[in-house]
């Protein structure tokens, strides 16, 4: 597209964003994660709403500069809006995503359930997740086991924690729940 090109209507910009991959994970793109969150066309310009996987993930600027990119390249004049809120939830991945961290050796986080309105602070949902996390048993990504343990808290990345398998003894992260 040059520059006397006409503004790309939400769909079209959808379609090019499918090719901006999470900069920690490459196997997956930012829609399949659940943080590419909205597309919306003000005046001549393209607004991509982003909603990381928590306020300080370290990845945030380079996906911001990948979607930059990605539509510039294309002559389009665009906006990164970081929507914080509602907080990003391991619920917005989609199964894609989940088999695609499957497939790349990270155990996929179990599913998690919004909280309803008056339901109870968030506080109290973000407790209730973790212990239900932890009581499920994580399957191994390479041989399907359900003998795993975790061994740190943390994996590669604060997402993620880092796992064993007692079956077949290969490391593995898996994705927290959140």
């Amino acid at each position: 597209m040059n520059s006397q090109a006409s503004t790309p209507d939400a769909a079209t910009v959808w379609s090019w964003l499918e090719a901006v991959c999470d900069p920690e994970i490459p196997v997956v793109n930012l829609r399949e994660m659940g943080i590419l969150r909205d597309v919306r066309i003000v005046a001549d310009e393209v607004q991509v709403h982003l909603t990381p996987t928590y306020s300080g993930c370290p990845a945030l600027s380079q996906m911001q500069t990948d979607v930059l990119e990605q539509l510039h390249h294309r002559g389009v004049k665009a906006r990164v809006v970081l929507q914080l809120s509602p907080a990003w939830t391991t619920d917005w991945m989609t199964d894609a995503a989940r088999d695609k961290l499957r497939d790349y050796g990270i155990a996929p986080p179990g599913r998690c359930q919004q909280p309803m309105p008056g339901q109870g602070s968030l506080a109290v949902v973000h407790l209730v997740r973790h212990l239900r996390d932890e009581d499920e048993a994580v399957v191994c990504p390479r041989c399907g086991s359900t003998h795993t343990q975790q061994t740190s808290v943390f994996g590669s990345t604060a997402c993620k924690s880092l796992h064993r398998c007692l079956s077949c003894h290969e490391p593995f992260d898996h994705f927290k729940a959140i």
